[in-house]
């Protein structure tokens, strides 16, 4: 797969919050709209609701592991491991490359010191959402 890493800070850019530029970048490799992801994800923008708790892009790249992994079982659903399993990984790799998974602390709110902006938080969920989801690895 080609990287749609710059592709997802595009989005950013051009006005989709953290969570929709990740989720809205590779929802077309996992069977999803881009409109529905769009919408879905639109109240994880701003750390959660504008609550500045979880960040926003972070969020992005754990709902595709969603729709990646799910068995989309509503009687018996099976597959709840393996999501876990790949959100976790994706969490710590998140936690570990940009310092934080909480958006006023990535954007330094209380410190005055940002640890990453959100264009970059975009960047680095969008890279690991591509390494844990899309990588051979993990095929």
């Amino acid at each position: 797969m080609t990287s749609r890493v710059e592709d997802a800070v595009k989005r950013h850019k051009s006005g989709y919050n953290c969570a929709q530029a990740v989720v809205c970048t590779y929802c077309d490799l996992l069977g999803t709209q881009e409109k529905d992801a769009f919408c879905m994800s639109e109240g994880f923008g701003a750390g959660m609701g504008g609550k500045e708790n979880t960040c926003g892009a972070l969020s992005g790249a754990v709902m595709l592991t969603g729709l990646k992994c799910s068995d989309g079982n509503l009687e018996a659903p099976k597959t709840k491991g393996k999501t876990y399993k790949l959100s976790k990984e994706i969490t710590e790799r998140f936690q570990k490359t940009c310092g934080a998974t909480v958006c006023k602390e990535l954007k330094g709110i209380e410190t005055g010191t940002p640890k990453y902006s959100c264009p970059d938080c975009v960047r680095a969920a969008a890279r690991i959402a591509e390494d844990v989801l899309f990588g051979e690895e993990h095929e």
